[in-house]
């Protein structure tokens, strides 16, 4: 990692803004800090960072709007903070398209190791082979997914999701297996977070696939995708 990098803090609290930037400036990235909301958006259009540290309450525009309307014309990696813990599984179910939570209070050098884990598997997804099945393509370097050559608007999760299904079709993969993919920090997140990305997922692909169950559900054991026909 170097600071050909810019991570853009958004966080109200000036000493913890003030410790992360000092931190990741440490480990040679280039940092950028706001204290309110209300400006974000616009700087992340006009300045493009690499990665956005995104506080969820924050005066002038909360987090969640914020990540909503990035979410609009870019899949730049988000990692969104909240000091409270019960806000996670809401804002996972809320479909906001963040790459990762981290709850407050929180070790500079875990968030610095979250940071480096997140835009590492942005560089590995742009250096692998793009999967497709039958209709289903991804496009690992826009980051797009389609089907019968419409767009699928996933969240960065769900891609991950996807991709992980595409690249072994008709393979079981346990809950377990999924959650170590789509979050490779360790952390305890609880199987029925899976079966929210997964709900949420097939929604989205029965848009254009009515008529096919594409994702299913092996009792007892996990899911796996497979085309009928």
């Amino acid at each position: 990692m170097s600071s050909e990098h810019q991570i853009l803090i958004v966080e109200d609290e000036t000493g913890l803004a003030t410790l992360l930037q000092d931190y990741l400036l440490n480990a040679s990235f280039s940092v950028h800090v706001l204290h309110e909301g209300g400006t974000a958006v616009e700087w992340i259009r006009e300045h493009k960072p690499s990665l956005v540290l995104l506080d969820l309450m924050l005066p002038g525009k909360d987090g969640m709007d914020i990540c909503k309307e990035v979410r609009q014309f870019s899949q730049l990696p988000i990692i969104m903070t909240t000091a409270r813990v019960e806000e996670i599984d809401r804002l996972l179910g809320l479909e906001l398209g963040a790459d990762d939570y981290i709850c407050k209070p929180y070790s500079p050098r875990e968030v610095v190791a979250r940071v480096k884990a997140v835009l590492r598997r942005i560089g590995q997804r742009i250096d692998e082979s793009e999967p497709e099945i039958g209709c289903i393509q991804l496009d690992e370097v826009s980051f797009k997914a389609m089907i019968n050559g419409s767009l699928l608007e996933l969240t960065p999760v769900e891609f991950r999701l996807l991709k992980t299904f595409l690249s072994q079709p008709g393979r079981v993969f346990s809950r377990g297996h999924l959650l170590d993919y789509l979050y490779t920090d360790q952390r305890v997140v609880s199987d029925r977070t899976v079966d929210t990305h997964i709900k949420n997922l097939r929604k989205k692909m029965q848009v254009y696939l009515p008529d096919e169950e594409v994702i299913h559900s092996v009792y007892g054991v996990g899911y796996k995708l497979e085309l009928d026909g």
